[in-house]
């Protein structure tokens, strides 16, 4: 049995992907394993005001993949999955947690050109150096 990785971050592109790779896993056998990123300085930058000691990125990374599983799949499937949320850049944990795996998934953010570049994209990265096959689901998912 295989394994499939997919990246999730609560955004509807990632709730896409991980509709999508749950019907791969099923398809093919594979594990399903959801994985979302988080970092210190990332959070504190994006919380007005800064983080407060009584803030826990770690658990609001928790939290939102929880969300995002709830949300795009049935209690079934979410009870076989393996949940995994790691301090880190999204690029570099998901290129990490896809070592061994059959399959690495990832939402499309809708950047392209100038603006993929400036901003850095997470799927254009893993695309390019993941160590298995890479899906990058984009638009509908039926």
């Amino acid at each position: 049995m295989g394994r499939i990785v997919v990246g999730v971050d609560g955004s509807t592109p990632s709730l896409k992907a991980l509709a999508w790779a749950q019907r791969q896993a099923e398809l093919s056998g594979a594990a399903l394993e959801t994985v979302t990123s988080w970092e210190y300085e990332t959070w504190a930058a994006t919380v007005p005001g800064g983080i407060t000691p009584d803030v826990n990125p770690e658990e609001l990374a928790r939290q939102i993949q929880d969300e995002a599983i709830d949300k795009s799949l049935d209690a079934e499937a979410a009870k076989t999955l393996t949940r995994s949320v790691i301090n880190g850049g999204p690029a570099r944990v998901l290129l990490e947690r896809a070592e061994g795996a059959d399959l690495l998934v990832v939402g499309d953010r809708g950047h392209t050109g100038l603006v993929a570049t400036l901003l850095g994209s997470v799927s254009l990265h893993v695309t390019q150096h993941a160590p298995c096959p890479v899906t990058v689901v984009r638009g509908a998912v039926s």
